[in-house]
């Protein structure tokens, strides 16, 4: 063998170079997989804890009000005198007094002055129904006079044949937080059949420390039973949140509204065969839920 030979360092060929490096990626591969193994039984509870202590660390769901056990919707009861108060004799004899707001309710009105045209011709051409009114104001002009006003007012869609089939089967009130001056006169365009067999004004509203304007249900019937108020706020209810439905507001911009025939109507006649209002009001809205995550709350 010439001696140049055997001094000449060994090299691989490179065949054995890539055996190598294939075989060194295998075995990083099964060391990470053998790594997250030990980190995966590291984090796991021992075969020795009891089950109990591993479910009462579990995460358990919010409540569906998100409120407190203690204001959750079983903390609520009904006064047991006032559900049994009718019987099945008088049920039917004794109507449902339904309780109706006026504005942003049954109507929208706007100071015709500040009202921009476009506003107009969008609710005229979608099919509202709208009048302009005189209204006498609480300020006197600079003679003294009573200062009047002047109202363009927009009818809920289905507002007459609401009222209408209401004064079927319920006695109508309506109780609005207007002034009579501007009320009246409005009430007496949209009410022609005189189907409200009370009407009540701002002064006939109370204050709490909550909020004023307050329509407390009280002073129209001692039955907590078989009344109800629809109005778009809900604070006008809050003496008895049990009664009370929140209706949507409506505005001018709304002219294929249907919420008093296909929503408000239906459930006042749900509402008229039952004997007292309350569980079903309460089943549907949890109104005094809402009133305590206002920082109201429910007194019974």
């Amino acid at each position: 063998m010439p001696m140049a030979e055997l001094t000449q360092p060994e090299v691989y060929s490179p065949r054995s170079l890539q055996l190598w490096r294939t075989l060194l990626n295998w075995l990083a591969f099964f060391f990470q997989i053998f790594a997250q193994i030990l980190r995966a039984l590291g984090h796991q509870p021992l075969l020795s804890s009891s089950s109990s202590s591993s479910t009462t660390h579990a995460f358990k769901p919010l409540p569906v009000a998100e409120l407190p056990e203690q204001d959750s919707p079983a903390a609520v009861e009904i006064p047991a005198a006032a559900t049994v108060s009718v019987s099945d004799s008088d049920h039917s004899s004794e109507k449902l007094t339904v309780v109706l707001d006026l504005d942003e309710t049954l109507v929208c009105a706007y100071e015709t002055s500040s009202l921009p045209a476009v506003v107009r011709n969008q609710a005229t051409e979608g099919g509202l129904k709208w009048f302009e009114l005189e209204c006498v104001s609480s300020d006197k002009e600079c003679e003294g006079k009573p200062k009047v006003n002047y109202v363009t007012v927009f009818e809920r869609p289905g507002l007459h044949e609401f009222l209408k089939e209401l004064s079927e089967f319920a006695d109508l009130i309506l109780f609005t937080a207007g002034l009579e001056g501007y009320a009246r006169p409005l009430v007496d365009r949209i009410d022609t059949e005189n189907r409200f067999s009370l009407r009540l004004y701002r002064p006939s509203t109370t204050s709490t420390e909550y909020r004023e304007h307050v329509k407390d249900l009280s002073c129209i019937s001692r039955n907590p039973c078989r009344i109800v108020i629809v109005d778009n706020n809900p604070f006008s209810f809050l003496l008895q949140p049990l009664n009370g439905i929140p209706c949507i507001p409506f505005s001018a911009g709304q002219p294929h509204d249907t919420q008093l025939l296909d929503v408000i109507l239906p459930l006042l006649k749900h509402l008229s065969q039952q004997k007292d209002v309350r569980p079903a009001l309460y089943e549907r809205f949890h109104m005094p839920e809402w009133f305590q995550k206002q920082g109201i709350p429910y007194s019974g």
